[in-house]
C-alpha cells in the first residue's frame, strides 16, 4: 500500500470517529431535553389544577371571581385536553427517534414539543397563582374585614368621645365614617355571594379611606385647636392691648389695627370652610398665613410700646442737644463771617457752615413738629425713635465737621505770623547773599544770578504785597512761600558756586604761571581772563584753565581744589 492509500485510510477513519463522536454527543444532548421537557409537564401535573377547580366550584363563587375562575378554567381546560397530549405524543416519538438515532427528526419533534410546553407551563403556573388567590381569598377577605372593623370601630369611638374637638370638620368625618359603613356591609355581602375579588376592592377602598381619616385627625384637631382657641385668644388680647395702648395716647401710622383684626376674623371663618371640607393641605397653608397676619399686629403693638421709653427719656436731652448745636452752628457762622473779612476761605467753609447750621435748624423744627404730635396723641413713637437717633448720628457728624473747620480758620492767624516771620527772613538771606558777592569784588555778576536774584526779589515782594492786603489767600500764599523757599536756597547755592569759581580761577592761574612757557597754558589763561573779566562767566573761566593745567600736570587741578575745599572747611 502506498503512502497516498495509507493517508486517504486514515483520512477516512478519522472522518468516521468524529460522526460517531458527533452522533453520540447530539444523542445526549436531546435526550437531556427530552428529559426536561418530561419534567416540565411532570411540575403541571403536580399543580392539581384539576383539585383547585374542584374546591373553587364548591364555593360557589359569584361576579368577578366567577369570571376570573372561568377564564382560568378555560385556559387550564385547553392544556390539559390540546396542548399537553400533544406535547406528550412529540416527546414519544423524539425519545424512539433518538434511540434509533433518527437524530434530526428527534430534533424537529424535540423543537416543536418545546415551542408548546414553555407558553402551556408559564399558563398553568399563572392558572395556580389566580387559583390560588381565589382559594384563599375568602379566608383572606374575612381577615382583613375583621381587622378593619376593630379598627374603624376604635376609631368611631374615638371620635365620638373627642366630638368637640373637630369643630365644622365633624360632620364631614361622621359622613366618611357612614360612607365607610355602608363599605363593610356592601363588602360582607360581596363575600357571602361569593364575589371575593370585588369584596377584596371593597375592602381595599375603606383600608385606604380609613388610614387617610385617622392619618387626618391630628392635624384637623390642631387646626380647630387653632382656630377657635389660639387665634381667638390671640386676636382678644390685641383687641384689648391696642385699645389700652390708645387710652394711654399711643398713635399707630397703620392706624387700622382693629380693621386688620377683623380681616383676620374674615380669614379664620374662610379657613373653618376649608376645615369642614377636610382640605388639609390647604387648611394649613391658610392657618400659617393667618398666623403670620397675628404676628405683623403684635409686631405693630410691641414696637410702639417699646418706642415709647426711648423716646420719653431722650426727650429734654433731644431739646438740650439740638440747642447746644443751633448756638455752636451760629458762633461758628460767626466767626467764620469774621475771619472772612480777612481772609479768603478758599474750600467753601463759611456756605457750608451757613448750610450746617439751616440743618440743624431744620432738626429743630422736625423736633418740635414730632414733640407736639405727642402732645396732641398723635406721635408715632417708633417713628419717632427712627427721626431721633438718626438726628444723634448726624448732630454727632456736624459736631466733627465743625470743629474742623473752626481749627482749620484758627491757624490763619498764625499761618499769617509766620508768613510775615519767613518774608522778613527771606529778605535778610537774599541781602546776605547780595552783600557777600559785593564784599567779593568781582568784575561783575553772571547774568544767570541776576535773573535769579531778580526772581527772588519780585516774589518776596509780592507776597508781602499779599500779606499786606485786606482779604489774605493764606492757602495761595503758603503755597508761594514754599516755592520762594526753594529759590533762596538756590540763590545761595548759586552765589557760593560763583564765589568758589572765581577763587578757584585765580588759584589755578596762579599755579598755571609755571608752565607760562607753554603755549597751551598761555591761550587758556588768555581766555579764561576774558571769561572771568569781562564775561563775568567764572564756572566756564574755571573749566577753561583746570582743563589745560590737567593735559600739562595730570591730577594738579583735583590737588588744588581739595587744598582750597579743605582750607576753607577749616
Amino acid at each position: 500500500m502506498s503512502s497516498i492509500q495509507t493517508l486517504i485510510v486514515i483520512a477516512v477513519i478519522i472522518v468516521v470517529v468524529l460522526i460517531i463522536a458527533f452522533m453520540l454527543i447530539m444523542n445526549r444532548k436531546q435526550l437531556r431535553e427530552i428529559e426536561a421537557i418530561d419534567e416540565a409537564m411532570d411540575k403541571i401535573e403536580k399543580m392539581q389544577l384539576a383539585q383547585d377547580i374542584k374546591r373553587l366550584d364548591k364555593m360557589d363563587l359569584a361576579g368577578e371571581s366567577l369570571t376570573t375562575l372561568n377564564t382560568w378554567r378555560k385556559s387550564y381546560q385547553e392544556a390539559e385536553t390540546s396542548k399537553i397530549p400533544e406535547v406528550q405524543h412529540l416527546v414519544e416519538s423524539a425519545a424512539d427517534q433518538n434511540t434509533s438515532y433518527h437524530l434530526f427528526k428527534a430534533r424537529k419533534s424535540i423543537k416543536q414539543a418545546q415551542e408548546i410546553i414553555k407558553p402551556t407551563l408559564e399558563d398553568a403556573q399563572n392558572t395556580k397563582a389566580v387559583f390560588t388567590d381565589l382559594l384563599e381569598s375568602n379566608r383572606e377577605n374575612q381577615i382583613q374585614y375583621d381587622a378593619l372593623i376593630k379598627s374603624y370601630r376604635e376609631t368611631r369611638k374615638t371620635i365620638l368621645a373627642d366630638s368637640f374637638e373637630y369643630g365644622a370638620a365633624l360632620d364631614t368625618i361622621e359622613n366618611d365614617l357612614a360612607t365607610m359603613e355602608s363599605d363593610f356591609e356592601e363588602a360582607k355581602n360581596l363575600s357571602s355571594q361569593g364575589d371575593h375579588v370585588e369584596a377584596k376592592r371593597v375592602l381595599t377602598k375603606i383600608k385606604m379611606d380609613l388610614t387617610s381619616l385617622k392619618d387626618q385627625l391630628p392635624k384637623i384637631t390642631e387646626a380647630h385647636h387653632q382656630l377657635n382657641t389660639v387665634y381667638q385668644d390671640q386676636l382678644r388680647e390685641l383687641s384689648s392691648v391696642y385699645k389700652e395702648m390708645i387710652s394711654q395716647k399711643f398713635y399707630f401710622a397703620d392706624s387700622d389695627v382693629l380693621g386688620k383684626i377683623k380681616d383676620i376674623h374674615d380669614e379664620i371663618s374662610e379657613a373653618r370652610g376649608l376645615l369642614a371640607d377636610l382640605k388639609v393641605d390647604e387648611l394649613a397653608k391658610e392657618n400659617e398665613k393667618i398666623s403670620k397676619h397675628i404676628d405683623e399686629l403684635y409686631s405693630i403693638l410691641e414696637k410702639e410700646y417699646k418706642a415709647r421709653p426711648f423716646v420719653e427719656k431722650n426727650q429734654s436731652k433731644m431739646l438740650a442737644l439740638i440747642s447746644h448745636q443751633q448756638i455752636a452752628s451760629k458762633n461758628l457762622v460767626e466767626k467764620l463771617h469774621h475771619i472772612d473779612e480777612s481772609y479768603e476761605l478758599t474750600h467753601g467753609e463759611l456756605d457750608e457752615s451757613r448750610k450746617l447750621e439751616k440743618e440743624i435748624n431744620e432738626m429743630s423744627r422736625q423736633y418740635t413738629v414730632e414733640t407736639q404730635r405727642i402732645a396732641d396723641g398723635k406721635g408715632v413713637y417708633s417713628e419717632i425713635q427712627s427721626s431721633w437717633l438718626a438726628m444723634l448720628d448726624r448732630i454727632r457728624q456736624i459736631d466733627d465737621e465743625q470743629k474742623r473747620m473752626s481749627e482749620d480758620v484758627d491757624g490763619l492767624y498764625d499761618s499769617e505770623n509766620v508768613a510775615n516771620d519767613s518774608i522778613k527772613q527771606f529778605k535778610q538771606e537774599v541781602s546776605l547773599v547780595y552783600r557777600r558777592l559785593q564784599r567779593r569784588k568781582l568784575p561783575g555778576d553772571p547774568d544767570s544770578f541776576v535773573q535769579m536774584y531778580t526772581l527772588v526779589v519780585n516774589e518776596i515782594g509780592h507776597v508781602d504785597k499779599e500779606l499786606n492786603r485786606v482779604r489774605i489767600n493764606m492757602e495761595k500764599i503758603s503755597d508761594e512761600l514754599i516755592q520762594i523757599s526753594d529759590d533762596v536756597e538756590r540763590l545761595k547755592r548759586e552765589a557760593d558756586d560763583i564765589i568758589n569759581s572765581a577763587n578757584l580761577v585765580e588759584l589755578t592761574i596762579q599755579y598755571s604761571n609755571r608752565y607760562s612757557d607753554k603755549e597751551s597754558i598761555q591761550r587758556a589763561q588768555e581766555k579764561a581772563t576774558q571769561l572771568f573779566q569781562y564775561d563775568y562767566n567764572y564756572k566756564e573761566a574755571l573749566d577753561t584753565i583746570a582743563t589745560a593745567i590737567e593735559k600739562v600736570e595730570p591730577g594738579s587741578y583735583q590737588r588744588i581744589e581739595n587744598s582750597y575745599y579743605s582750607e576753607k572747611n577749616k
